[in-house]
C-alpha cells in the first residue's frame, strides 16, 4: 500500500511521495517496449529444457525480496574494492541456481536498449514467466524496480525465513516485510515444484533435540524412515537432492498443501504452518478449493511480495552488469 506524506499541496507531489507510485504495469512501454516480450521469449526457448530452474529463479526472487527489498542486491558479487562479502555468499544463498540465467537475459535486453530495464525488474519477470512456462499460475508483475548498490552477506541470516523456523518466527519474519499470514501460507505453496539439499532437514531426522538419533515427532514416521533409507542415509549428507512435494513436483498444484495435512511437510517451517489455527485453516481451505482459487490467492501474495521496499524514481541505479555495480 502507498504511505504519504501528510501534506499533499499538489496532485504531482502526492504522487511523488507514494512508496510505489512509479511501479506500474508496462513501465517500459515507451522506452524499452520489446523487453517483457524478450524475456518471455527466452524464457520459453531455455525453461522447457531445464524446468526445475522455474523453482530455483521464483526462489532467488523471494531471497532477493527479504533481503532489502527486491532490488538484486542478491546478484552482486564480492569486489575487493569494498572488501564486501555480498548476499550471494549468504548461507541461505549458496544453494541459490539461476544466476548465469539472469546474466544472459540481460545482455540481450542491454543489447535492446542499454541502461534502461533493471536487474530487478528481470529477476520479477523471469520468475514469473518460468512458472508459468511450466504450467503455473501467472501474476501482475508491474515494473519500475531500480536496482539497489549494498549487499551484505549477514543480513541474509537476518532476513531470510530458515527453513528451521518455528511458527512464530515465520510470522515475524513475514511481518518484517508487511506479508500477513495468508501470504506465509501462499507463498509457502512454491515449495510444491521445489528441491531441497538434504542439509535443510536432516536435523529433523537424525538429531531434532540435539541429542543424535532423536527425530522430529512431527514429523510422519513412515515419511522419516524413507528418507532416511533411500534418500538422506546421513546427516552429513550435503548434496542429495529431495523433492520437496514427491511425485509433483514438476507440477504447480495443491498437493504440497495435502501433504502438510499428512504430516510429510519436509522442513520445519513447512510442519510450523499447520501449528497455527490461523494458518491451518488457510490450507484446510486451499484444500477444499480448486486449483482456479489456488492460482489466483497465490498471484495476489506474489504481486504483493514483489513490492516489498522497492526502489523506484532516482533511487538506486540500473545497473550495466547484474553482478556489479556502476562504476
Amino acid at each position: 500500500m502507498a504511505t504519504f506524506g501528510y501534506l499533499c499541496p499538489l496532485i504531482l507531489m502526492c504522487i511523488l511521495v507514494s512508496s510505489n507510485a512509479q511501479l506500474q504495469q508496462n513501465f517500459y512501454a515507451k522506452s524499452c517496449p520489446k523487453a517483457e516480450k524478450i524475456i518471455l521469449d527466452y524464457v520459453h526457448k531455455h525453461i522447457p529444457n531445464a524446468p526445475s530452474l522455474a523453482a530455483a529463479l521464483i526462489r532467488m526472487h523471494f531471497h532477493d525480496c527479504f533481503v532489502r527489498g527486491c532490488d538484486a542486491s542478491v546478484l552482486l558479487n564480492f569486489t575487493s574494492s569494498t572488501g564486501n562479502q555480498t548476499e550471494k555468499v549468504g548461507v541461505p544463498n549458496l544453494t541459490l541456481r539461476g544466476f548465469s540465467f539472469i546474466d544472459n537475459v540481460k545482455k540481450i535486453i542491454e543489447d535492446e536498449c542499454p541502461g534502461v530495464v533493471s536487474c530487478a525488474d528481470i529477476v520479477a519477470l523471469v520468475a514469473r514467466d518460468s512458472v508459468v512456462v511450466t504450467g503455473g499460475p501467472s501474476w501482475n508483475v508491474p515494473t519500475g524496480r531500480r536496482d539497489g548498490r549494498i549487499s551484505n552477506a549477514s543480513e541474509t541470516l537476518t532476513d531470510i525465513p530458515a527453513p528451521t523456523s518455528n511458527f512464530s518466527t515465520l510470522q515475524n519474519d513475514f511481518a518484517k516485510k508487511g506479508l500477513d499470514l495468508k501470504d506465509l501460507v501462499l507463498l509457502s505453496g512454491a515449495h510444491t515444484i521445489g528441491v531441497s539439499h538434504c542439509s535443510s532437514f536432516s536435523t529433523r531426522l537424525y538429531n531434532f533435540t540435539g541429542t543424535f538419533g532423536t527425530q522430529d515427532p512431527s514429523l510422519d514416521s513412515e515419511y522419516a524412515a524413507n528418507l532416511k533409507a533411500n534418500k538422506c542415509k546421513s546427516i552429513n549428507d550435503n548434496t542429495t537432492i529431495v523433492e520437496m512435494d514427491p511425485g509433483s513436483f514438476r507440477t504447480f498444484d495443491l498437493s504440497y498443501y495435502k501433504l502438510l495435512l499428512k504430516r510429510r511437510g519436509l522442513f520445519q517451517s513447512d510442519a510450523a504452518l499447520t501449528t497455527s489455527t490461523t494458518t491451518k485453516s488457510y490450507i484446510d481451505q486451499l484444500v477444499a478449493g480448486s486449483l482456479k482459487e489456488f492460482y489466483a490467492e497465490f498471484a495476489q501474495s506474489m504481486e504483493k511480495m514483489g513490492r516489498i521496499e522497492v526502489k523506484t524514481g532516482s533511487d538506486g541505479e540500473i545497473r550495466k552488469h547484474c553482478a556489479v555495480v556502476n562504476s
